[in-house]
């Protein structure tokens, strides 16, 4: 398996049309022949992504998605002042169904009615900051809906800084990109089971 540092701005997979072939999964190809695709990052987030070497690590890498044997966790630097209820700074459940909002696509949203089950984890990291309004968290998505962490995290009134699709214009205007990345990854190995750990410094 490969694990690749995705910049911001750049697709993980190929789009529609051909302006938006370089992607992160092209790039790898080109230097890796049988690197396949697993999962994905937003075009906007950075951080950590896994391809596999060839079908059967494709098949492996999946199946350990499937079954929740791979752990990702991201920073996230959010509008609004967030106090952790917990003691000791413990996680806290945002447990609310997500579906994609078809006449506004790209879009997700939050449906009781036509939502799938979509929860996140979420824990402070770092203090808040009073004097700009500013929360920095750290996310642990449990399941893996279309732009969960974002549409989570406005639904509950703390919008990711610079996100083009959910904040409001003052709250994007306040950075220069999506402050979202994911820092950790953890999945057991293809090759012969053992749990591997995997860490990319926050850029924000």
């Amino acid at each position: 398996m490969i694990v690749l540092d995705k910049p911001a701005g750049l697709l993980a997979v190929p789009g529609r049309g051909p302006d938006k072939q370089d992607c992160l999964s092209a790039r790898a190809q080109a230097k890796w022949p049988d690197a396949l695709v697993v999962h994905r990052l937003d075009m906007a987030t950075s951080g950590l992504v896994v391809m596999a070497r060839g079908i059967e690590a494709q098949r492996q890498l999946s199946r350990a998605f499937e079954q929740r044997e791979v752990h990702k966790r991201y920073t996230a630097v959010v509008a609004g002042t967030l106090r952790n209820p917990q003691p000791d700074n413990g996680w806290n459940t945002i447990d609310l169904p997500l579906t994609i909002d078809w006449p506004n696509r790209p879009r997700s949203i939050v449906s009781a009615e036509l939502g799938k089950p979509s929860v996140t984890r979420w824990r402070l990291a770092g203090a808040p900051t009073d004097d700009d309004h500013t929360t920095r968290l750290e996310l642990e998505p449990v399941t893996g809906r279309t732009h969960q962490l974002r549409v989570h995290l406005q639904a509950i009134g703390h919008p990711i800084l610079g996100d083009m699709l959910y904040a409001t214009p003052e709250q994007q205007a306040r950075a220069p990109r999506l402050l979202l990345h994911a820092h950790q990854l953890s999945l057991p190995h293809p090759q012969h089971g053992d749990t591997v750990h995997f860490h990319s410094p926050c850029p924000f």
